[in-house]
């Protein structure tokens, strides 16, 4: 029989919304805002300093390779220097680099800080990650996962609109200096939060091992690596391409799909807390699929944002199922790295989009962009059926 104050300490301890999990979510809403307005701006900027469509791809996808590459150490470093070290290391890095792009007129000099970027990005949002999960309760890991999503998806509705917007008034100098104050934002609030201490006894040995990833964080991972790839292609070309085609409300786009993320967030996890990733991906895939389709259609508005609210809803299920996936099936002392990762071939994914759709638009023009990352979709479809099909019979043996 359950005394008083365990009764009392059970709802408590299926709390999400603490302090600190209320502090994480807004200091991630900052520094994704910072990196979000940027987004569709960055393109934009490389245009005005004289860059061809390959260049800003591989301005674009520099930035993922040199995140991907500080990956595994990022996951490493979480578990035997701790969260506080690895985030704010992260941010302060993310602050510097976003904020000298403000006196950067030359695309080399773009280009090594971007690299620069990347490795303060790689670590800061392989860390936020880990200390999200580190703050649900397990049972509710999907469920707070897609919360915690939330405050990048609101970054994400309210960045590129204002980016776009503010570079219709304000310089591009003075762009790169909020952004770099909205990340400083996020290390102010980051130094309030109560972080994970890192365990040093019997999983010693396990934490200082280094891994270049989490074997048991693989099939989610890989999974995510075929969907991001058609967010190499939105990010860095859709703008550009809606200007080719004659389309109008391109910071639209961006508002309907966040918005339709979000409302996505609100149910998928719940959906895959309860029956599981069958009952979320295979649906949520489908949705990219068609709205890759609709992309590389475009023949109005109208579509477009058709797109953008099937492509929300489809990501938004996605993403955060793929990660809670990648983290329960990890041991605890390894969350660091399963987050390492997965957010890896999340870079890897959008990386090569990125830069493979840019020689892909100067050779064959936009919309073979989206037919091509629909094609990238489908697979995974077909894949994740593969390795269900493939684990229910290893079951059943």
């Amino acid at each position: 029989m359950k005394t008083e104050a365990q009764t009392q300490s059970a709802p408590a301890q299926d709390k999400i919304w603490t302090k600190d999990f209320v502090r994480i979510c807004l200091a991630n809403f900052f520094i994704f805002l910072g990196f979000q307005v940027t987004l569709p701006t960055l393109p934009l900027f490389v245009e005005e300093l004289g860059g061809s469509d390959g260049q800003i791809g591989l301005i674009v996808g520099i930035f993922t390779f040199s995140a991907l590459l500080l990956r595994p150490y990022a996951g490493h470093a979480l578990e035997s220097k701790g969260r506080a070290f690895v985030y704010m290391t992260g941010l302060a890095i993310f602050v510097l680099s976003v904020g000298s792009y403000a006196f950067i007129s030359v695309i080399a000099l773009l280009f090594i800080m971007r690299v620069v970027q990347g490795v303060g990005w790689g670590l800061s949002t392989t860390a936020t990650g880990t200390i999200a999960t580190d703050l649900i309760p397990p049972k509710r890991l999907g469920e707070g996962m897609g919360y915690f999503g939330l405050s990048g998806n609101l970054a994400l509705a309210f960045g590129p609109s204002l980016g776009l917007a503010l570079t219709g008034h304000i310089s591009f100098t003075s762009l790169f200096l909020i952004c770099a104050v909205l990340g400083l934002t996020a290390f102010i609030l980051s130094s309030r939060i109560h972080y994970k201490r890192v365990e040093q006894s019997e999983h010693k040995a396990a934490t200082v091992k280094f891994d270049l990833f989490e074997k048991s964080a693989v099939r989610p991972s890989v999974l995510l690596f075929f969907i991001t790839v058609t967010f190499g292609g939105i990010a860095s070309f859709l703008p550009i391409y809606a200007e080719e085609s004659g389309v109008a409300g391109i910071e639209f786009y961006f508002l309907v799909y966040a918005a339709f993320l979000m409302i996505s967030r609100l149910f998928a996890g719940k959906i895959y807390d309860k029956k599981g990733h069958l009952y979320v991906f295979p649906p949520g895939t489908i949705l990219i699929f068609c709205a890759m389709l609709l992309l590389s259609w475009l023949p109005n508005t109208g579509v477009m944002l058709i797109a953008a609210a099937l492509y929300g809803l489809g990501f938004g299920a996605v993403q955060p199922t793929l990660q809670a996936w990648a983290v329960n099936q990890s041991p605890d002392n390894r969350r660091g790295m399963a987050n390492a990762t997965f957010f890896s071939c999340f870079d890897l994914g959008v990386g090569l989009g990125a830069i493979s759709f840019g020689q892909i638009a100067s050779l064959f023009g936009y919309h073979m962009i989206y037919l091509i990352a629909a094609g990238s979709v489908l697979f995974s479809i077909l894949l994740y059926f593969y390795l269900y099909m493939r684990a229910a019979v290893r079951t059943a043996a």
